[in-house]
C-alpha cells in the first residue's frame, strides 16, 4: 500500500509528527494536537530509507529536532511504513529490482530501527508493515513478498530482543488497499477492484482508513500487552 496515504491516515488518528520513515513523536497525550510539527520541521527530518548510509545523519537531525522543537530526547513510536511496489515474475525479476526491494523493505527497516534504538524510549512501540502476500501467493510478487516475510521474522526477533527495555514490536499485514501503490491499480482498475472484492469475506477492497486505525490502536496504552504478533488487516481475503 502507499506509505504516504497510509501515513496520512495514521497521523490523522494519532495526531503525531510524521516522516517518510514514519517516526512518530506523540509528545504528551493531552497536547497532541498542539504538538503537531509545522511543515518546515517535518522537512528537516526526511531521508531516503533506501540508503542506509544516511541513517546516522538522520538520527542526529532527529535528535536535534526533538530537542529544539519538542524539548525532549526520545520518541515513543517507530512505524516502518516506507515501501514501493515492483511487479515482476520470479523468472523475470532483475538483480537491480531485487536490490531495490531489499534496500527499502528489509535492509532499510532493519538498520533504521537499529540506528534509532537509542532514541526510542523504554516502553515504546515499533510497528512494521508486511503484506497479505506473505500469507498467500499471487504471480508477480515473489521478491516483494519475500521481503515482507523477512520483516515478519525480524519483528519477532525485535520483540524478543527489545523486550527487556519494555519495547513491543508488532507487524501489520494489509491486504489490497485503494491507494496509489503500484500506480493506483487496485483503486483505479474497476475490474481488478471487483475481482479482489469477490475474494474478500467483507466483500470490498480495503481503504487507507482501515489500516491507519489499526496502527493507531497498536500504539495505544490499551494494546501494550500485544507483542511479536502479525496482524492481518485484509477484510478476510482468500480465507
Amino acid at each position: 500500500m502507499s506509505s504516504v496515504e497510509a501515513g496520512k491516515r495514521f497521523a490523522q488518528y494519532c495526531s503525531v509528527g510524521r516522516t517518510s520513515h514514519e517516526f512518530t513523536n506523540p509528545h504528551r497525550a493531552r497536547n497532541r494536537r498542539q504538538s503537531w510539527p509545522r511543515q518546515e520541521h517535518r522537512a528537516e527530518t526526511r531521508r531516503t530509507v533506501a540508503d542506509s548510509s544516511t541513517f546516522p545523519a538522520f538520527a542526529d537531525q532527529l535528535r536535534q529536532t526533538l530537542k529544539t522543537h519538542w524539548q525532549r530526547e526520545r520518541i515513543n513510536f517507530l512505524v516502518n511504513n516506507a515501501g514501493i511496489g515492483i511487479r515482476a515474475g520470479f523468472a523475470a525479476t532483475t538483480e537491480a529490482q531485487f536490490d531495490e526491494l531489499v534496500n527499502i523493505h528489509f535492509k532499510g527497516a532493519f538498520f533504521l530501527t537499529q540506528t534509532l534504538l537509542p532514541l526510542i524510549a523504554d516502553g515504546g512501540r515499533i510497528v512494521n508493515l508486511s503484506s497479505g502476500l506473505a500469507r498467500f501467493s499471487l504471480p508477480g510478487y515473489a521478491a516483494y513478498a519475500a521481503m515482507k516475510g523477512a520483516m515478519e521474522v525480524l519483528t519477532r526477533y525485535m520483540a524478543k530482543e527489545l523486550g527487556p527495555r519494555g519495547i513491543a514490536a508488532n507487524i501489520v499485514a494489509p491486504g489490497a488497499i485503494e491507494t496509489d501503490f503500484g500506480g493506483g491499480e487496485v483503486r483505479d482498475n474497476a475490474q481488478l477492484n471487483a475481482g479482489i472484492a469477490s475474494q474478500t469475506a467483507l466483500s470490498r477492497v480495503g481503504l487507507p482508513d482501515d489500516i491507519g486505525g489499526v496502527i493507531a490502536a497498536l500504539l495505544s496504552p490499551e494494546s501494550g500487552w500485544i507483542n511479536g504478533q502479525r496482524i492481518e488487516v485484509s477484510g478476510g481475503i482468500f480465507l
